[in-house]
């Protein structure tokens, strides 16, 4: 059987830095045995891109949405990227803007 896979950009809108999103974001992605990274933006967005299949994303998405305890996720958008090869999850320095694709 062979297991298709996607790398997806997830960007989180609301109170989503200083609140441990990064780490809470980090955590899940481990637990579902997903590969990628997450930053902080300069605009206060989180932006996170992550390699998995179907199924492992939509749950991500749906923890993305809701977020640690003390955030407010006001919106999460997600792309398709460009299949790229990914190993761990980590947390990258804050950047500008979104990683260009």
């Amino acid at each position: 059987m062979i297991t298709v896979t996607s790398t997806v950009q997830f960007l989180i809108r609301g109170r989503v830095q200083g609140v441990g999103y990064r780490r809470f974001v980090q955590k899940q992605a481990v637990a579902l045995e997903l590969t990628g990274w997450t930053r902080n933006l300069e605009d206060g967005r989180v932006e996170v891109q992550v390699r998995g299949t179907e199924a492992q994303l939509l749950q991500l998405e749906e923890k993305l949405r809701k977020g640690p305890l003390f955030s407010s996720v006001e919106q999460v958008s997600r792309a398709i990227l460009n299949d790229e090869s990914m190993s761990g999850f980590t947390i990258r320095e804050d950047g500008k803007g979104p990683q260009e694709r």
